[in-house]
């Protein structure tokens, strides 16, 4: 291994009680490696250079190298470029006709797992008061891209972290998952925030486009800060575990679900032929996603705590 007297040497304990032991990252040290290696005669579709590159990025491939036998197009190098410019730490380092190599620059554990969540939750909630904003106002918002843009980011550089910590347990200790079978439940709460940025995006997009015509939103501006309410709730009981406070998130949830199917069914009249009846069922949705964070928040403090709780019975 090529270890000389005084390097540093990283002790992981497994669940059977037995050690595993491996050299210490060096500080400051850039990672190298053989670049991950597309090859192909031409890309000629649009969409799949980016798709090949966001992939190796979330399964945490630090260079990526595209080479071709016939010469790149302009649209299909602005495709990387633009791919380039969506992922944090990601830059073009070297460009020629047939090759491109992408490199991420990122150092993984100076991202923790829960500041990622509390970001999104950001982003999130601004989805929602633009959407508010649309819904009082009947103006467009010019946001729309740069919050898709800024999710798709955060999202990517997630799934990415949880590939990295699921093949060294010493970082997912650092970046806030202490023991690595907690990966599985992050992976659902990254599942779950996807979902949200996907219907809140979709909400915000319908009622964009004629913000001048909505008719019938009085459910919808009445439903917007409940949900805005339980997102901010449901991410708190998740970084703060703790039984009592995570069976009221819960049982807050369960209640705003009911209430998104209830106002879904009252619509009527106007509010069916304009994007207001769509951004309900959307909400709906999302109560769903919610519902499910507020789940998760209940196992991480049973996992985390010795709490005796009482339950009022149905």
């Amino acid at each position: 291994m090529n270890l000389r007297p005084g390097d540093l040497i990283v002790f992981d304990q497994n669940d059977d009680g037995t050690l595993y032991l491996k050299p210490a990252p060096t500080p400051g040290a850039t990672p190298v490696g053989i670049p991950y290696l597309v090859q192909a005669r031409s890309f000629d579709t649009p969409g799949v250079l980016e798709r090949l590159v966001v992939g190796a990025y979330r399964v945490g491939h630090d260079a990526i190298e595209i080479r071709t036998d016939v010469p790149l197009t302009a649209d299909r190098l602005e495709e990387l470029q633009s791919t380039a410019r969506g992922l944090l730490g990601v830059s073009v380092v070297a460009q020629e006709p047939t090759r491109v190599l992408l490199q991420n620059f990122i150092d993984p554990s100076k991202y923790e797992l829960p500041q990622l969540v509390q970001r999104m939750k950001m982003i999130l909630i601004a989805f929602l008061e633009e959407t508010e904003e649309i819904v009082r106002r009947h103006a467009r918002t010019r946001r729309l891209g740069t919050l898709r843009e800024e999710a798709s980011k955060v999202l990517a550089l997630l799934v990415r972290q949880l590939f990295l910590a699921s093949r060294d347990w010493s970082l997912a200790r650092r970046i806030g998952s202490p023991d690595p079978r907690q990966l599985l439940e992050w992976r659902v709460v990254v599942h779950a925030l996807e979902e949200l940025a996907i219907l809140f995006a979709e909400t915000l997009s319908t009622l964009n486009e004629e913000p001048s015509k909505l008719e019938g939103t009085d459910a919808l501006q009445a439903l917007l800060p409940q949900v805005k309410g339980a997102l901010k709730e449901v991410v708190d009981a998740l970084m703060r575990p703790g039984l009592e406070r995570a069976c009221e998130v819960y049982a807050a949830s369960e209640q705003l679900w009911t209430i998104t199917m209830e106002s879904g069914a009252r619509a009527k009249g106007a509010a069916r032929k304009n994007g207001v009846y769509a951004s309900l069922l959307a909400l709906q949705r999302a109560a769903a996603a919610l519902r499910l964070l507020a789940e998760v928040g209940i196992d991480r403090a049973v996992a985390v705590g010795h709490e005796n709780v009482l339950v009022e019975a149905a």
